[in-house]
Order: C-alpha cells, then structure tokens, then sequence
C-alpha cells in the first residue's frame, strides 16, 4: 500500500489514468484488481509487464491526452500482441484527478480490508525483516510485542503494531482464520502464546495457522511442556515449527524472514483452493 500513497500524493498536483484488471480469462500475467496509475512521466503498479502492459501504458496516455475510448479495453495475449499467455485480460481505464482522491483512497482502503489476517508475535530481528516482506503482500499484519519502543515510527501501511502484555492476551482478539507466527524474544513467551492458541483452536477451531521459530530440538521441548499443560498429540499437530519453506538455507533474518513469507502465501493459497476464508473483516 505504500505505492497507493505514493499514487495518491502524485494525484494531488496531476492527472492520471487509473489502469485496473477488470476481469480475465485463461492464463494471464495478473489477478482481478491488479492496478497501474499512468501519468504523463512516470507509472505506479503493475497489470502484468511486456507488451501488454506497454500497449496500456499507450492508451493510458492517449486518454490523458483527451482521446476517447471505451471503459473496458479486451486484450488478447496471443501471437499479436507479442505475448503468447493465452488468455485474454479486460482493461479498465479512468481518468482520474485530485477530486477523486478520497474516493480512490476509500476503494484502496477497502480492497486491504479483504485481505487475509496474519498476527505476528515477536519483534526482533526476523520480526522487522518479516514486516519488509509482508509489507509488498496482499496480507493485514497485526504486529504484537510486550516491549516499549520496539516498532518503527512509520511502519508499512498494512501494519498495526500492538502492545500487549501479558502477550498471549492478545490471542484471544485475533480476527477469525488469522494466519498466526510466533517468534517473541522469550521462548517462556512464545510457549505461552502457542498455548493461547491452541486453547483457541479447540473452543474455536478457527486459525488458518499456527507457525512457530525454532529448530526441532525446541519443538520437542515445548511439546513436552504443552502436553503437561494437557494438550493432545491431535492438538499439538496443528502447530507448524520450524516455520518456512523447507530447502531454503541460512539464518539470516532476511533470509528466514523469505522463508516464512513463501509459506504462508503457501498456506493463503492451499485455502484459497479449498474454500476456506481467511478473508474476514474485524
């Protein structure tokens, strides 16, 4: 959302075309919703690059221009237009100035309100390298820590930072089918957060995950602690640890922090294709 902003502080002093996919069928480079602001110099967002894209950075600018056309412009990514995609995408281009700045913001402000939820327990290292991935991610992040001063000043634009303490308490608040991870500065915390969880999962039944930092050594710990807290083996089976796509190496924050932003998209999209919603507005 930080190239909405960005958009929208162009607006303010000079007309753009709003360029949207509209709607899309067969294989196409970018999903419904998909956006690109052309003004007369520069561009913001993406439809999808190549050729396609530069055929709509043409008319965009034709339109800036005062040219006329239809809303909706059909694109057919075959032979002819250079890209051989298959499908075919519907372009919708509007000319918009800065009187329509509160209305694109509200429609801006809506469409992240359908993201899915990820709560983010931890602020250390992997935490803040994490938040710079999620921030180019179509994901509302609930950021939660029990430490004054641990946040940025200015976080991403689909970042809440949260204090609580104690920090499980704010499991309890969590939006319905919110993806969880786990990596606070205390292993005592993160037990106690995991804990809260999976109390949840059994009244409730409703978090898409529950990821957890740590090596397997750590997990065959907190599984004994968690089964003298009287957890089941069923229970304990819908934590994930360690977290992140398996066969990426190193211990980097950036590059743990890759890892676990590819699996939860992993995740995102295993529900997506069975129908779980992990889309709910609180």
């Amino acid at each position: 959302m930080t190239q909405v902003r960005e958009f929208l502080s162009l607006l303010a002093a000079h007309s753009a075309v709003l360029v949207t996919v509209h709607a899309h069928r067969g294989s196409v480079p970018r999903e419904e919703g998909a956006w690109m602001a052309v003004f007369a110099d520069c561009t913001l967002g993406t439809v999808g690059g190549g050729h396609l894209e530069w055929q709509a950075i043409h008319e965009a600018r034709a339109r800036l221009r005062g040219a006329a056309g239809a809303a909706v412009v059909r694109y057919a990514l075959g032979p002819t237009l250079g890209q051989c995609c298959g499908g075919e995408a519907h372009l919708r281009f509007e000319v918009v100035t800065a009187a329509r700045g509160p209305e694109l913001q509200q429609r801006f402000d809506f469409a992240q309100r359908q993201w899915p939820h990820l709560a983010l327990f931890g602020g250390g290292h992997v935490g803040h390298a994490l938040v710079q991935v999620l921030a180019r991610l179509p994901v509302q992040v609930r950021w939660i820590d029990s430490r004054d001063g641990i946040f940025p000043n200015t976080p991403p634009d689909n970042v809440v930072c949260e204090y609580a303490d104690p920090v499980q308490d704010a499991v309890a608040s969590l939006a319905a089918d919110s993806l969880v991870l786990i990596m606070s500065f205390s292993h005592a915390q993160d037990l106690d957060v995991v804990a809260a969880c999976l109390q949840r999962q059994r009244a409730l039944a409703d978090l898409a995950m529950i990821g957890l930092i740590g090596s397997r050594t750590k997990w065959a710990k907190f599984r004994h602690r968690l089964e003298a807290r009287g957890f089941s083996g069923q229970d304990l089976e819908g934590v994930t640890c360690p977290i992140g796509m398996p066969g990426i190496a190193g211990k980097q924050p950036e590059v743990i922090a890759v890892a676990v932003a590819a699996q939860v998209l992993q995740v995102m999209q295993t529900a997506a294709r069975v129908g779980t919603d992990l889309t709910k507005d609180t």
